[in-house]
């Protein structure tokens, strides 16, 4: 009792109560990433269950359930790596929290894949695939296949930090799995031409959009007597045009009200986005700060609207990766339909959501250093070709659209070194001197370009030994 009787007892009291808080602080900081898989396991568990009472009476077949759980873990994965890209920017420049970020995104993932994701998802469920296939038997084995196909080789490629993608996946899945079920002329080779053009046309067209924008900042903004001013006289003009795109194209997409209400509806989107800017700049401008600190928070509400359109474009274009295939496996053959559309958008804005803060780095980091102008510039022009890629009905890669337009901001940013900076024409500069100026980093192109290469040629013929075994199988 000696030891225990004395005034030191409060204290030793008191440091037991404090490592007592902090082991329960320490299980609650450990518990995050089990709470976080086990929503994702009861969201891919309701998703099963919804499904199988939806098909209710209807001979959906065997694959029906398997589908829709390897369906939710994509779009889960999709919705982690993916929607989160779009709001880093806006979130690396301080535009935004990551908290609210998100939650916008999830949001836009969300209304993309609702109003804008029946054009995609017929292109890859009857493009690849012809009639004759779809309605016989294996057409659900071959979309099983491809999606666990997919599923797989995704997530050994972010285990090896490889940048891969979803849509590549699913569609050399499909195309694996449909030649070993069916033959050779059981793919589409029309469609997967037309497919393959457009993986290999958006990220050139991406490039070239973000090297002429960031020109025209330069020209327009960076390079004026009076940044600051031409700054708060062009950014709520960019806001304004962005809030008005893509206030129209859902209009268009989901063909809700005639053309003079939409009309209405996207001038008053664009005048009210425009408006909002204006106040946070006069707001920036009172704050009293730096030219420097000025100009990085004015680049913000744009870099937050592009994220929203990005997500948007996501939403609307990678929806098909799983609502195709789904739609296939249930036997209605529609991807359009409600259940499939909301099981991509809510695995959309859920992986996000929970998933969204750990993405290691972006995908800007690692090829040429991104400020807030120049990742103004990369997400502008991603979410201009991924809209104009959904609108045509062409999946591409949200992944592989953004880094075809970091390629092209870095070497605009070359090219523009040199042409301010060149080398006196009796020297040549030196090879340590020509590496330093190379802003784009080739060692990231040729890994990029390799790793879209062996993509579908690994997931077509792992699809393929997986249909011939679920073929056997069932």
């Amino acid at each position: 009792m000696g030891k225990e009787s004395g005034p030191g007892r409060f204290r030793i009291l008191d440091k037991d109560l404090e490592r007592v808080a902090n082991s329960e602080s320490a299980g609650a900081q450990s518990r995050r990433p089990v709470l976080r898989l086990g929503l994702a396991l009861i969201f891919a568990a309701l998703a099963s269950i919804l499904a199988g009472g939806a098909s209710a009476g209807v001979n959906a077949g065997w694959a029906l359930i398997p589908g829709v759980m390897i369906g939710a873990f994509l779009a889960l994965s999709i919705g982690a790596n993916d929607s989160a890209n779009a709001l880093g920017p806006a979130v690396g420049a301080g535009a935004i929290s990551a908290r609210a970020g998100l939650a916008l995104v999830a949001l836009a993932e969300i209304a993309g894949a609702l109003t804008g994701g029946e054009r995609v998802g017929e292109t890859l469920s009857s493009g690849l695939l012809g009639p004759a296939q779809l309605a016989r038997d294996g057409a659900a084995t071959v979309m099983l296949a491809a999606m666990i196909a997919a599923a797989g080789w995704i997530a050994l490629a972010t285990w090896a930090g490889a940048p891969v993608s979803t849509t590549h996946a699913v569609v050399g899945g499909i195309a694996g799995a449909g030649i070993a079920v069916f033959g050779a002329a059981g793919a589409s080779w029309r469609g997967l031409g037309i497919i393959a053009s457009g993986w290999m046309v958006s990220p050139v067209i991406a490039g070239l959009i973000a090297a002429v924008l960031l020109a025209l900042l330069r020209s327009r903004i960076q390079r004026a007597p009076d940044p600051i001013l031409a700054g708060t006289r062009w950014f709520p003009v960019i806001v304004g045009v962005l809030a008005a795109v893509l206030a129209g194209y859902a209009l268009a997409l989901s063909g809700l009200p005639g053309a003079g209400p939409a009309a209405g509806i996207t001038a008053a989107a664009g005048a009210g986005a425009w408006w909002l800017a204006r106040r946070r700049i006069a707001a920036e401008r009172a704050a009293g700060l730096r030219p420097r600190q000025a100009m990085k928070r004015l680049f913000g509400p744009p870099l937050v609207a592009a994220a929203m359109l990005i997500a948007y474009g996501h939403g609307a274009n990678d929806v098909a990766n799983v609502a195709a295939p789904l739609s296939v496996i249930a036997g209605d053959g529609d991807p359009g339909a409600p259940l499939w559309l909301a099981t991509g958008a809510l695995g959309f804005a859920l992986g996000a959501t929970l998933f969204g803060r750990r993405l290691v780095r972006m995908v800007g980091s690692r090829i040429t250093r991104l400020n807030p102008a120049r990742a103004l510039c990369v997400t502008l022009a991603t979410a201009l070709v991924l809209l104009g890629a959904t609108w045509a009905g062409l999946p591409v890669s949200t992944t592989h659209v953004a880094v075809g337009a970091v390629f092209g901001v870095g070497f605009y940013r070359e090219w523009e070194e040199r042409r301010l900076h060149p080398g006196a024409p009796d020297a040549p500069l030196p090879p340590e001197e020509l590496h330093r100026r190379r802003l784009v980093r080739r060692s990231a192109v040729l890994r990029t370009l390799a790793a879209w290469a062996v993509t579908v040629p690994i997931t077509g013929a792992l699809s393929a030994v997986l249909a011939l075994a679920l073929g056997a199988a069932g």
